[in-house]
């Protein structure tokens, strides 16, 4: 397995908890498991974090952005299991430079409030 230069660890209250949302609710891959140490790495199309159980910082002010070509599938399966969507669905435009890139993307929160956008690339357009 190839790790990513930059991979968060999340520290979170029930890893239990915080497995069966990431793997069974937004179908993350358990990559390795370490029990001893209440410690999981996931991924998800070429996203990787980390997870260790244990007291967690203030994470109102976490949001990670992880691209996903299937979007809509993943929104409308949290909207099915009646999981709370922090942001709705919609299109979003941010400047960068001279263009604008945007994305379908929605919002929401892992059982220790980290927020997680997920979002799908629509390409730029001029500013």
């Amino acid at each position: 397995m190839k790790f990513n230069r930059l991979i968060p660890e999340l520290t979170v209250i029930d890893l239990d908890k915080s497995i069966e949302f990431y793997t069974n609710v937004l179908g993350f891959k358990v990559e390795y498991q370490r029990n001893e140490n209440k410690f999981v790495f996931i991924s998800f199309k070429g996203a990787q974090l980390m997870l260790e159980e244990g007291k967690p910082a203030k994470s109102e002010q976490m949001n990670f952005q992880i691209e996903t070509d299937d979007v809509d599938a993943l929104y409308m399966s949290l909207k099915k299991r009646g999981y709370p969507i922090h942001t709705e669905m919609r299109e979003a435009w941010y400047r960068m430079g001279d263009k604008l890139t945007g994305n379908r993307e929605f919002i929401v929160a892992d059982p220790d409030s980290y927020l997680l956008r997920f979002a799908k690339d629509l390409g730029t357009k001029p500013f």
